[in-house]
């Protein structure tokens, strides 16, 4: 939508014409922007080139004035001690995008971070008439920006997203378990991995049961994951589901919507979404008493 409003003229170094001196293209776009998204990511820090030249030059242009140097967090990594580690970064809070429940949320924060960062529209930013435009603008390297095709995803694909999410989320549940017994007097957790497709979790408050669950990969009727709240092996029950869908870009999971009756279904979930979304379901009856 900056793009559609006239507000932002986009560019990055996939926009280079065949044959063109890369290093020159880099210096020459970054002379000239005014605001310079950082896409951090361990990758990004372990990058000579973009840490030692282009942050380099971006932050002198930040400091100097000359441009808005935004770091936008893509993933983990130890950016802080970074030298643009003192900006405030997006999304919210530095939050990495692929820890949030759901990606479209966390790319429309950045948007509206981009948006208010974003010096007035100029009449640069717009595309210019066509008698405005030189022979040499127009041919030097010119191209569409709509170069994006879709993706396909094969059962392999699936069905390693699905396996690698339920990893995760023993992972995350056993974890989550351990921080809330030692963070909260009273309360006892018990994290069972029963086989490689199934896992219980059982939270107790001076011995006493508050909230069970069984979380199973696969099962008798379903291919997902799913969620019973309680903790016997031999019920094959569940009350909500997780399986995995595409778009024409990535792959996610989206709930059944069994658990939030007349609300929209969970979706575009990461393997974090699809966890914390569990987490929640074993974590509301308590939550609930509390209330």
């Amino acid at each position: 939508m900056l793009k559609r409003q006239g507000l932002i003229d986009a560019w990055h170094d996939r926009r280079i014409a065949v044959g063109s001196d890369l290093d020159n293209s880099i210096r020459s776009e970054l002379e000239k922007a005014e605001v310079i998204l950082l896409l951090v990511s361990p990758d990004f820090l372990a990058s000579d080139y973009c840490y030692d030249i282009e942050v380099t030059r971006a932050m002198e242009r930040h400091v100097a004035g000359e441009a808005r140097v935004i770091p936008i967090i893509l993933r983990h990594c130890e950016w802080k001690s970074a030298p643009f580690g003192k900006l405030l970064a997006a999304p919210k809070d530095g939050k990495p995008i692929n820890t949030w429940t759901d990606l479209d949320e966390a790319f429309l924060d950045v948007v509206q971070k981009i948006k208010t960062a974003l010096p007035k529209a100029k009449p640069s930013l717009v595309t210019p008439h066509r008698e405005q435009m030189s022979t040499k603008s127009i041919s030097h390297g010119a191209r569409s920006s709509n170069l994006r095709l879709a993706k396909t995803f094969t059962e392999a694909d699936k069905d390693r997203f699905l396996d690698e999410g339920f990893s995760f989320m023993a992972k995350f549940f056993e974890n989550s378990l351990q921080q809330l017994q030692e963070r909260n007097e009273g309360i006892e957790t018990t994290f069972k991995q029963i086989d490689a497709n199934r896992f219980t979790a059982v939270i107790y408050r001076h011995g006493k049961s508050l909230s069970r669950c069984k979380i199973q990969l696969g099962g008798r009727f379903e291919t997902g994951i799913t969620f019973s709240s309680n903790d016997r092996i031999d019920d094959g029950s569940y009350n909500e589901s997780l399986d995995v869908e595409a778009d024409d870009q990535g792959l996610y999971f989206k709930a059944s919507g069994m658990w939030s009756w007349g609300e929209q279904p969970k979706r575009h979930l990461t393997y974090e979404g699809a966890a914390e979304y569990f987490w929640s379901m074993l974590m509301r009856p308590i939550q609930d008493r509390q209330q």
